[in-house]
Formats: C-alpha cells, sequence, structure tokens
C-alpha cells in the first residue's frame, strides 16, 4: 500500500470510528476528533473552573433550583434527553450564557438581570442545549484546543512543566467562537425545544431584542462568543409563522420570573 493510499485508508477508518456523528439537528454527519462519550468527562472536568471563573454559583437555593427547573423542561423535549444536564447561575456581571460538552450549562447574574420573563430564560437555556445536543462546543474545542490538551490539562495549579493547566484551558474556552451556521441552528432548535416545553416562542424574540439594545451601550459577552447575524429576528420570525403559529396558552411567566429571580437579585 503507497504511502498517500495508506494516508487516505487511515483517515476513512478513523472517520468510520471515532471522527464522523450525526448532528440530530440537522440529521448530517458531521467531523469530530474525540467520541461522545468524552463530552460528559471533558464537561465535568471544566466546570468547576468555568464556576470559579465567572464568579461562583449566585448563593440562592431557590434560585438555582427555579433555573434548573426550566432547564430541564427544556432538556426532557430535546434530541438527548438520556443526558444528565447541569444548569447553573453564577454571579457575574456579564451579560451570558455557555455550554460546556455533556450537558453543562451556565447564565450569568448580569443576563438573568436583564431579562423579565420565564419564557425569555427559557429561549436562552434552549439555544443552549441545542449547542449540546449538536455537540457544537465538543467540535470548537477539539477543533481550536484539541482532546489531547482538554484532558491532559492539570487541575491542581502546580502542573508539571509544559503542561498547561486546567484554568488556562478554560480561558480558551470562554473565549472560542461559534459559527455563524452553529449559532443560527441553536436559535432554531432553542426555539422549537421552548415551545415543546409548553413556552412561548416570543420570549427569544424578545430576548435578542434586550441584548441588541445592551449592544448599543456596551459590548455583549454573549455576542462575542455568540456572532451576532444581522437578520436572527427575522429567521425566527419566519419559523415562528411556519411552524408555531396556532399554539396557544403558552406560558410567558412573568410573575414567576419576578418571584423567583428578580426579587432576589435586587436585593
Amino acid at each position: 500500500m503507497s504511502g498517500k493510499l495508506g494516508l487516505v485508508f487511515f483517515c476513512l477508518i478513523t472517520c468510520l470510528g471515532v471522527g464522523c456523528a450525526i448532528n440530530p439537528i440537522t440529521g448530517q454527519d458531521e467531523f469530530m476528533l474525540f467520541p461522545e462519550h468524552q463530552d460528559v468527562e471533558i464537561g465535568q472536568k471544566y466546570a468547576p473552573e468555568v464556576e470559579k471563573q465567572l464568579g461562583g454559583k449566585i448563593k440562592n437555593e431557590n434560585l438555582q433550583r427555579y433555573i434548573d427547573s426550566i432547564g430541564q423542561k427544556i432538556a426532557r423535549v430535546c434530541h438527548r434527553p438520556d443526558l444528565e444536564y447541569h444548569f447553573t447561575a453564577l454571579d457575574h456581571e456579564s451579560l451570558n450564557a455557555l455550554a460546556l460538552p455533556g450537558g453543562y450549562i451556565f447564565i450569568t447574574r448580569g443576563m438573568l438581570e436583564k431579562l423579565s420573563t420565564e419564557a425569555q430564560l427559557a429561549g436562552i437555556l434552549g439555544h443552549e442545549v441545542t449547542h449540546v445536543v449538536a455537540r457544537d462546543s465538543s467540535a470548537v474545542m477539539s477543533r481550536e484546543i484539541g482532546i489531547n490538551i482538554l484532558l491532559a490539562a492539570a487541575v491542581s495549579a502546580d502542573a508539571p512543566g509544559g503542561v498547561l493547566s486546567a484554568a488556562d484551558v478554560t480561558r480558551q474556552i470562554l473565549g472560542l467562537h461559534y459559527s455563524r451556521r452553529d449559532e443560527r441552528e441553536a436559535d432554531l432548535g432553542g426555539l422549537d425545544y421552548m415551545v415543546q416545553a409548553g413556552y412561548n416562542p416570543q420570549g427569544m424574540i424578545e430576548t435578542m431584542q434586550i441584548l441588541q439594545d445592551e449592544q448599543k451601550v456596551r459590548p455583549i459577552e454573549f455576542f462575542s462568543t455568540h456572532p451576532d447575524p444581522y437578520n436572527r429576528e427575522d429567521y425566527l420570525t419566519r419559523r415562528i409563522q411556519s411552524r408555531h403559529s396556532a399554539r396557544t396558552g403558552l406560558k410567558i411567566g412573568t410573575d414567576d420570573y419576578q418571584r423567583n429571580v428578580l426579587n432576589y437579585l435586587k436585593k
């Protein structure tokens, strides 16, 4: 077997083994540099460091349970309900939400303070759940950082020479960018999930409007790691009209959000 043919054969075997995965959102095969079972391992390893670098958990168990309860409603209707999802509110002033592989999803105090309804919260959590389901986080991390670095990074700050610490790698993770295609899929997938979970899809539109208004005043972290296509509201509106216009009685949840989130955050 020639060297070139051998290389082609090796790449084919790799793709058939570890490298190819079906994206349940699009139904298409996508190349992945690490198998799905390692998503949870990566998420477990870096979730504590994400919490640490973004202010730690908000110290209110009622608020945390409320955020998690909304997230779990989304998780139950998504394409990967078998994963164990974790939804955590972090005590950080940035306007941000992010997802790690394996079902670890975070939203910041700054973001929560700008929202006003449960449906808006469901839209953001649905967006992040879609990133987990589609393995977008896994793909960008494996491409930009590499599975060997992700798995080898030392949890201890006393890492041996040449070995990055988990804190160093987490800083890279927090700066990763999704593609516009990934963002569009996460918007549309999250919209469908929130409706299936019983929430009014206008909450997603309202959230985009809130964040775009804030963007005029200061840079928004959610948009720095989630590119902001100019037509985001347009394609979300079209999706609502084509798929969800007949749905009635969907929850907005203004009073519930005020009682469970805003009343605490304003103290």
